[in-house]
């Protein structure tokens, strides 16, 4: 067993089993907490960024509802992106919701709440189709009395506002750093990796502010990085950290916009298709640095005095070059075409 979890995937071997090891989200925590101690559930509308602990906070919440043993035939986790016609709400929902709850045993009831009714969670709900909400809306009116339902969406709108209202809603926020860095440097002292502040707080910047996608490029850099030692070296910097994900390294993003800056066409065309196009950077990648430096200032290193309109424009090419992408343009020629562009605001 011990051999089984050292194999697995950090973000699962570290995910929170009790509502005090949540990060961040102290609002939905407290609530859940006090519905704890009463063992009296509403139906729930988890909704929020990915990557902020909705998944992990029901799960904890149902653990400490139920104990390791009834938690296996108390509780159903259903994926809604793989499942999310109609008929899975008519069939494995409405079997699962309609089941006769089994009884506790005395030791069960000793450790845990163990409340009479079931729980079913439905991950990814807001890609449910419109007839599926509406048939689990029925569900879950019918069989109030012996199931509770937590729904987890990205997107609360895209949730029918008839399930809505049934649904007591908590919104999960981004993770600030603090609390991230902390997470990260708890599961590095639990595995004894040494990583820096600023290797870590690169890691966050470059998740943007999900921790589970934090955890993994943790994992990652530790294990692509260092394969053969058991301690991250001390010596890793954030440039090695953008380049194992694919991230422009900070000092040819800054020359290529010193380029632009000095509107050199030729040097950027050779730049763009000799060094960012041979060397296989992702387009989409490299937009959303130069975002992060012209309109953010982020850690640029450069002094340029961009005014209110400029910014716009900059703004505009950047979006308009994304979409692009987005659309399966050659990657290439659009981030020659947005340097280009933007040189002319410069």
């Amino acid at each position: 067993m011990s051999d089984q979890k050292e194999r697995m995937p950090w973000v699962e071997k570290y995910r929170p089993k009790t509502l005090d090891e949540i990060t961040s989200q102290s609002h939905a925590v407290q609530v859940l907490k006090r519905n704890l101690q009463t063992a009296n559930l509403p139906h729930m509308l988890f909704y929020g960024p990915p990557g902020t602990g909705k998944t992990s906070t029901i799960l904890a919440m149902a653990k400490e509802l139920y104990g390791p043993h009834l938690f296996r035939s108390r509780v159903l986790e259903l994926n809604a992106s793989d499942e999310r016609g109609i008929s899975i709400v008519r069939d494995k929902i409405k079997n699962f919701a309609r089941l006769s709850i089994s009884n506790p045993s005395k030791e069960d009831l000793e450790k845990y709440p163990c409340p009479p009714y079931k729980l079913l969670i439905l991950d990814e709900a807001d890609s449910m189709t419109s007839d599926a909400q509406s048939a689990l809306r029925r569900t879950m009116e019918t069989y109030s009395g012996i199931t509770r339902f937590c729904l987890i969406c990205n997107y609360i709108t895209r949730i029918i506002d008839p399930l809505a209202s049934r649904c007591s809603k908590f919104r999960f926020k981004m993770l600030d750093e603090e609390n991230s860095i902390k997470r990260l440097q708890y599961i590095c002292n639990e595995e004894n990796v040494t990583a820096s502040t600023p290797v870590l707080k690169e890691i966050l910047r470059i998740s943007d502010g999900d921790l589970r996608k934090a955890i993994n490029f943790l994992q990652s850099v530790h294990k692509m990085l260092m394969p053969a030692e058991d301690e991250m070296a001390d010596d890793v910097t954030e440039d090695q950290i953008r380049d194992v994900f694919g991230y422009l390294p900070k000092d040819q993003l800054m020359e290529l916009i010193r380029l632009a800056e000095k509107k050199d066409m030729d040097r950027i065309f050779e730049f763009v298709t000799d060094y960012i196009s041979k060397e296989g950077y992702n387009a989409t990648l490299i937009i959303s640095s130069l975002h992060d430096v012209l309109l953010l200032g982020d850690d640029s290193g450069i002094s340029l005095s961009l005014d209110g309109k400029q910014k716009n424009s900059i703004s505009r090419i950047l979006f308009e070059t994304d979409a692009r992408l987005s659309h399966g343009c050659d990657e290439t020629i659009q981030i020659l075409d947005c340097v280009l562009r933007i040189s002319t605001v410069l």
